[in-house]
């Protein structure tokens, strides 16, 4: 197979993962931006996933496409009991009781319905990855510096499942995710940790 050829077949796939290498650079911004490529990039991955089956990182996506409505939201017009805007925070403890329940109860859903009614072969991976992706998501919409502990494991466990899957420009976004994640989590409590206040608030910058 030619490489002409074969970019040609991958294209969706490429276009992809370039819409994704822009979301990572606006999230690790905290750009408020990167929600307007959270609705563009996970249209074009409804695609991609259908064709190669993995059926609930299909239904991710449309999870995705309505949680880049509200995260924007969140962070142009979210605001704390103080008045002030959103800003990076550590995750509240009374929360994890929550998250943890909100993945287990979504992973064992996902994955009994992937199993039973799906012709997917590997429903519990798809599941696990969907269910923290859920979780994930939510958490950035809250600007929770956590957030990036969830998308280290989803993003890790997503390039080992593209590879078996034969989707290589996704596997190789997703193995670039992982390490850019591990960046990230640093990134963000450095700032933290650098400001005189426990918080700091970050710009929506372009």
């Amino acid at each position: 197979m030619s490489i002409i050829h074969y970019l040609t077949e991958h294209w969706i796939e490429i276009l992809g993962t370039l819409t994704g290498v822009v979301y990572l650079y606006q999230e690790l911004k905290a750009s408020i931006y990167m929600w307007v490529t959270g609705i563009i990039m996970p249209a074009i991955s409804l695609y991609v996933y259908y064709n190669a089956g993995l059926y609930a990182d299909f239904g991710i996506n449309i999870y995705y496409l309505l949680a880049a409505v509200y995260g924007y939201m969140v962070w142009r017009f979210g605001k704390k009991k103080d008045g002030k805007p959103i800003s990076i925070s550590f995750t509240p403890r009374r929360k994890y009781w929550q998250l943890i329940l909100c993945f287990t109860a979504s992973f064992i859903a996902i994955g009994f319905l992937l199993q039973k009614y799906t012709d997917s072969n590997v429903p519990w991976w798809d599941s696990f990855t969907t269910a923290l992706s859920i979780v994930g998501m939510w958490m950035l919409a809250r600007k929770w510096i956590e957030q990036w502990w969830a998308w280290i494991a989803v993003d890790a466990v997503c390039t080992g499942l593209y590879v078996y899957k034969d989707i290589p420009f996704y596997a190789a976004l997703y193995g670039l995710y992982t390490i850019i994640a591990v960046y990230g989590y640093f990134k963000w409590k450095k700032l933290m940790i650098a400001s005189s206040s426990p918080q700091v608030t970050i710009q929506a910058t372009p």
